[in-house]
Formats: C-alpha cells, structure tokens, sequence
C-alpha cells in the first residue's frame, strides 16, 4: 500500500473523532456527561444530539505484562436516525468506530452490525507499573434519544502461550487480536488457527506492536503478513522481522465468502440498501508453536546431498564392473565376427570359381540372370522402407557421421532453449517473493505452510531443496553418456568390427538432451515452488512435456535411426504442446469451445502421426490424399479383404489411437480444471505405451535383457510407484482458492523438514534417472549381434 495512503488513514483516525468530539458542543451538545467507570460493568444508556457521555477507566500497565482491554458495544435502539459514535481515547491512541457499523462487501454491497466488540491497542511502557486513564466518549447528532449498552472488560488471555491452544469466537463486527512474546532461545515460530467450520470466510493477520491495530475486514490487509482461512490458516514468523521480539496475532471474520470459495450473496435492490449479515459467529482456536532450528536445516541440506551423492558412487562402482566385463565381450565378439568374415570369403571364393566354370562351358547363351535389372533395389528407399520385414541394418545406411551431427542438434537447442527460458523464469520469481515479502499477502503463493521452512527472502526452502536431485542426477546422467561417447568413439577409430557392424547404431545427441531436460526440470521446479501459483505451472511442467517427447523419440530413434524427427520438427511440436497447455490453463476452465477445439486437433493430430509411423513417412499430405485413401479402402476392404501388411506397427497403432481417442473424449466430457495436468497426462500414457510395446516386442524376437537394464527396470518401477503416492496426496492446489488449499496443507513427515510432496521431488528425480538408464541399457545384449539380424519394430 502506498505510504501516503497509509499517512493519511492514521491521521483520520487519530485526529478526525477528536474534532468531532470538539465540534459537537457548538452543534448544540450542551451537556457533558462524565462517570467513572469500572471493568466489567455493563452501562445501560441513552444518548442524544444534547448530550454527550465520557466514560472514564482506570488501570495498572506494567512492563512485564500486557493486560487486554475489549469495548463491548451492542445498540438496542432498532430504528435510530444517526449513528452513535465511540471514541476511545488512551494515552498513545485513538480507537474510533459507530453504532451500527456498516461494513461493505462486494460491488458496494453493506452490511449492518448493532453489536460491535474491539480490542484495544496496549502500548509498551518503560516503567515497571504505571497506571494510566482512558476515556470512552459517547455521542450522536441524533434528536431522538438513542438506547445503547458499553461494557468494558479484562482479556485475561491476551497474551499467547507457547505450545497452548486457545480458544474464542469472532465475528466480522467483533474481530479479536491476540500478543505473543519471543521465549528466549526461539527465533522462529509457526502461529497456527484452526476452526471446525469451512464458514464464514476469515482472515489472519501478523501485525508488529504499533498502534492502531488492522482488526476490521476493510483494513487488515494494510500491513504485516496475512491468509485468508477456511478450516486451517498457519504463518511462519522470524524474530528478526520484529523489532519488539513481539507481534499481535489478528483474527477477522469477513463479511462475504467468496474469497474462500463461498457462494457470492444476492444483488441488493437498491443502490443503498443494507443487507442482513446473518450468524457470521465462528469458534476458532489459536496456538503457536517453535519452528524447526538450523539444526534442522543442516540435516535436511546434508540429507539431501547425501542420498544424491551416493548414486555417484554406486554408478562409478558399477562403471567399474561392467567395463571388465564388456572389454571380455567384445574380444570374443571380435573374434566371432572375424571366424564368421573368413568363412563368408571361402565360401564366396568357391561360389566364384563355380560360376567361372559353368560361363566357360556355355558361351553359346546368355542366362536371364546374368544382369540385375534393378540396380537400385537395395538403394531406393522407398523400396528398403516397405518391405515387410525390416531390419536396423535397412534403416542405418546414412552417414553416420551426417546423424550424429544432426542428433547433437537436439542438445544444443535444448540447451539454447534453456537458457532463454530459465532466465526470465528466474526474474519473475523472483519478482514474486518480492511482492510477497513487502505486502505480506500470503495468499498469492500455494505453499504448504505447515512444512514451509524459510530462509532468506524464500518461503518455503525445503521445496526449492528437494528438486536438487533433478539437477544432480540429470548431471551423472550426462556424464555418463559422456562416457560410453567417448568409449564408443575410441572404439570406431581403431575400426572395431563391433562397433563398425553390430548393434543400435549408437547416436547420443538425444541422450544429451534428456540429461539437460532433467537438469531443467529441476531449477525449473525450483522456480516454481519459489512461490506456486496457477499463473507459474508452466514452469513446472514445460520440460516435463520434453522429457516425454524426447524418451519417446529416443525409442523410436533406437531402430529407425535414419527416419527421425529432426531437432527442429520435435521442438516446434513440443512447443505448440507448451502453448496449448498456457491456453487450457488460461481459457480452458469450463470453456466448452476450447475442449472442442482442442480435442478435434488431438485426434487429428494422432491419426497424422499414426499415418506417419505406419508407412515409415512414405506418404505425402496433399490434394490428392482423400483419393488414395478411398482406393485404399476399396482395395483392401471392399474388392478384396486383406489384413494389414505390417502387424505389429498395426497393433501398436490402434492401441494408441484407443487411449488418445479415450483420452480426448474424458477431456471433452469431464473439462478438468488441471489442463496442464491433463496434458501431461497424455504424454505420460503415450510413452508408456509405446514403452510397453518396445520391451514385449523386444522379447518377441528372441532378444533378451541383460542384468544391468534388468535391475534398472524393476527398480524404476518401484520407486515411480512410491513416487505417485506422495504426488497423490495433494498438499495444496491452485484449481481452488488459496483458503480451500489450505485445507490440505500438512504437517512435515521427514525429519521434521520435509513434506510428502519434497519426498515426490526426490523419488521422481530417482526414478526419472532409472528410466533414463533402462533407454540406455535397455539394448546393451545387441551390442554383438549384426545389425541385420535386429528386427525393426
């Protein structure tokens, strides 16, 4: 808020009811009524335009106690012309409100209060005891006597204990604040308010020592730190923030509910009119509690490094293992190959010899098969790449030196990518804790904010820390595809016959990709749990969409090395997924023209990319494409019924047109508020599939899965079971109102400084690692066996 806003409100409410007071004697208020007062008597008045009441109290403030004062006010007048003002002088403030209170709620609509309780500002005092006088100055400009009752009385539980629950009732005419002191030794606590009822919709506010006190609906977002509540409201609070060692904890009851998601009452008839609040009365209980101490923090940082550090070790031991082993593969693989290559040139010479002896003995005639009158049948490719059996060594005749060149394309865009994206992520989110941090709005971010650990400007640290195994593991990823690049490189240069001949041609571009991909998640997740909202998701989600694009098109890349989406192709697919997800979370909640669109281009999109892979891009999208397909369909359905030629490509196809048409049509009738989700949904289910698809037709054509990638598969799907857990669990969300979140939020389950969702972080982070290492060991068996001799499925 702005300063000068803020200048001029105190001084209204400072100096305003002391003029009036001052005026009204020359209004025509020419009695002034004094009394001394005491607590907890209640007063039965009448007031008019003629007189004026100035109650006068009494009491003891010493330095080390802080007694609470309330104002009790309840009109019983039912039809007054005026208000009646209450003026409570002290002796550092001025507390002022009227009798009824009109509070106002949305579009202007009002809402009347004839009983109104405050709490009154209590100062700090530098002597030991010191008895100080307040006055509550009683007037109206009403002619008709107004009939009123004023009761003053001790809160003997203003100040707040720690660790012991308090209870009491507010309403929005009757706010209540509460005092709690740091104990010595505690830096940081975890103020907590609880209620048994979702409404009405309330507020808690954390305001310094100052006068006056933010207690009305109107006000209490002016200064400190505050979230709106339903059942469940928690602020953690530094004592470094708080000169004093000291902070009043503010509850409010809102007039309306809508900013919890409540339903939004009707439109007044007229413009004027004052609406009935109803019971807005709601019980709520107060605890504070001390936060976690940098002990902890030291062994959530340590625990953390720890379990990523250990892969490093592990995967060096296991580095260490299957080097030998490979090293004594590959010689009796040489050797094989090297038998075998001598064989095939005897038995040629031989074939040679024979065929030079019949040519001899019969020059008379020449034989039909002398000459091949398709030389280029072993070239064309659109003869190679529709046969019906296909083999690796048919889909790896380009250069191999032109593919791994336009692989390694993959990575630097990536990389390029990443770059361009992170560092306007990072400036915005930034931006964001900013804002948080100087208006205090705590409703901006979706935290967890009961195991939301600050440190620094930051919030909630333990989520930021725990995406660090994203970062760390997608770097021992890269390291090593750096390794077996480099092994495999030494390995062409001294014209190794296994590396030359035998196996899935090995292209590493995209596994750069993936490992980069991981790392980005991870800073981006980092980014986004800097301060979660709906309108930053993207930045959770976007590399999420390239890590499934890009293991899908290393599956497919494994056996079609020379037909694969080039680097250029793939990002622009994947970022026109990335613009649809901003335009479902933007414009897709209940929006039944955009399902319609988007599902329309989602199955599209399916039936071109189905066309695509069936016919190995032998096919061309054009003018012509709805009369070939009728000829098609009158050939092989109508004139003759002939099953498909390649049957395997065939099943893999219907079975994800299934699941995307079934997708689509869930999407268009269940309208999920998550579009972002959903999306991701889809690309999750399509690269299981077609993962799915790979390893039975692996095993179909007689290959088998070797230890290592055994080991990887089994535990990858271990830890990505426990990792849907925690996801499933739902600490907050964005698709309600940060009130409705809070509801879900939860205590923390490790060491007392993470959550279930920090524990979603460090299992996914594994298992995304694990699945990266099954694409990459999942073919090691074929590393001695002749390309031609590996089935393309």
């Amino acid at each position: 808020m702005d300063i000068r806003v803020c200048s001029i409100y105190d001084a209204c409410v400072w100096f305003c009811p002391v003029l009036l007071v001052l005026m009204l004697p020359a209004c025509g208020a020419s009695v002034v009524i004094q009394r001394d007062a005491q607590f907890d008597v209640t007063y039965d008045d009448t007031v008019t335009s003629d007189n004026q009441t100035i109650y006068s109290y009494n009491h003891t403030v010493s330095r080390n106690k802080t007694e609470g004062v309330r104002v009790s006010v309840e009109l019983l007048s039912e039809s007054a012309q005026s208000p009646v003002l209450f003026v409570v002088r002290q002796k550092q403030a001025v507390l002022s409100f009227q009798v009824p209170l009109i509070l106002r709620g949305l579009y202007q609509r009002k809402y009347q209060y004839t009983q109104v309780g405050r709490t009154l500002c209590q100062p700090p005092t530098k002597a030991e005891a010191e008895t100080q006088f307040f006055y509550v100055d009683v007037s109206t400009l009403s002619s008709a006597g107004v009939h009123y009752q004023l009761r003053v009385s001790r809160v003997d539980s203003f100040t707040l204990q720690t660790d012991k629950k308090f209870s009491f009732n507010a309403t929005p005419s009757q706010p209540q604040f509460f005092k709690y002191m740091f104990p010595d030794g505690v830096d940081t606590v975890i103020v907590k308010v609880n209620s048994q009822k979702n409404f009405p919709c309330s507020v808690m506010s954390i305001q310094d020592i100052q006068c006056p006190v933010y207690d009305l609906d109107n006000n209490v977002a002016f200064i400190g730190m505050y979230q709106t509540m339903t059942t469940t409201a928690a602020i953690t609070v530094q004592r470094k923030d708080f000169p004093s060692n000291s902070f009043y904890v503010v509850v409010v009851v809102k007039t309306e509910d809508e900013a919890c998601g409540g339903p939004l009452r009707f439109y007044p008839l007229l413009p004027d009119q004052l609406l009935d609040p109803g019971n807005r009365s709601k019980t709520l209980d107060v605890i504070v509690s001390p936060a976690i101490n940098s002990e902890v923090y030291v062994m959530g940082m340590l625990f953390c490094l720890g379990i990523f550090l250990s892969f490093y070790l592990l995967t060096f031991l296991v580095a260490c293992v299957e080097n030998k082993r490979y090293d004594t593969v590959f010689e009796e693989a040489a050797l094989n190959l090297k038998h075998d290559a001598m064989l095939c040139f005897c038995v040629l010479d031989r074939s040679l010899e024979s065929v030079a002896r019949s040519r001899q003995e019969s020059l008379s005639s020449v034989e039909e098969d002398d000459y091949d009158t398709l030389v280029d049948i072993d070239s064309d490719k659109n003869i190679v790449r529709t046969k019906k059996f296909l083999c690796v060594s048919d889909l790896a005749r380009k250069d191999k030196r032109i593919l791994s060149k336009k692989y390694q394309i993959y990575f630097w865009n990536i990389a390029t990518i990443a770059v361009f994206y992170a560092l306007p992520v990072i400036q915005l989110v930034i931006t964001y804790q900013t804002v948080v941090n100087v208006t205090g709005n705590q409703d901006i971010c979706y935290y967890n904010f009961l195991c939301a650990h600050p440190l620094g400007a930051l919030s909630s640290f333990n989520n930021i820390l725990s995406n660090l195994g994203y970062v760390l593991l997608g770097l021992l990823f890269l390291l090593i595809v750096l390794q077996r690049d480099i092994l495999h490189n030494r390995a062409l240069e001294r014209n190794e016959s296994t590396a030359l001949e035998c196996g899935i041609p090995k292209h590493f571009g995209l596994y750069y990709a993936m490992g980069t991909a991981l790392m980005m998640e991870g800073l981006l997740s980092a980014c986004y749990h800097v301060c979660p909202n709906y309108t930053n998701f993207q930045f959770d989600t976007s590399f999420m969409y390239m890590i499934a694009g890009l293991c899908m098109l290393k599956l497919y890349q494994k056996r079609h090395p020379d037909i694969n989406a080039s680097a250029y192709s793939a990002y622009a697919c994947l970022a026109a997924v990335i613009f649809f997800s901003v335009l479902g979370v933007v414009f897709g909640k209940g929006n039944t023209v955009f399902w319609i669109v988007f599902s329309v281009i989602h199955i599209l999109a399916t039936l071109l990319l189905s066309t695509q892979l069936y016919y190995m891009g032998r096919w061309r999208l054009d003018s012509g494409i709805l009369r070939r397909m009728l000829n098609v369909i009158y050939t092989d359905c109508i004139r003759q019924c002939s099953g498909p030629m390649y049957i395997d490509r065939m099943v893999l196809l219907v079975m994800g047109n299934i699941v995307n048409w079934s997708l689509s049509a869930y999407g268009l009738i269940k309208r999920p508020n998550d579009f972002a989700s959903y999306l991701l949904a889809i690309a999750i289910c399509n690269l299981l599939l077609y993962f799915a698809f790979y390893i039975i037709m692996k095993l179909r054509s007689g290959e088998r899965i070797q230890c290592l990638a055994l080991v990887c598969i089994l535990f990858t799907a271990v830890v990505w079971g426990f990792a849907l857990f925690f996801f499933f669990q739902g600490l907050s969300t964005w698709q309600k109102t940060p009130a409705e979140s809070r509801e879900h939020n939860r205590e923390c389950i490790l060491l007392s400084f993470f959550d279930d969702h920090d524990i979603w972080h460090f299992l996914s982070s594994i298992a995304m690692f694990g699945s990266f290492l099954v694409l990459l060991t999942m073919d090691d068996d074929l590393d001695t066996v002749q390309r031609d001799k590996i089935y393309v499925f």
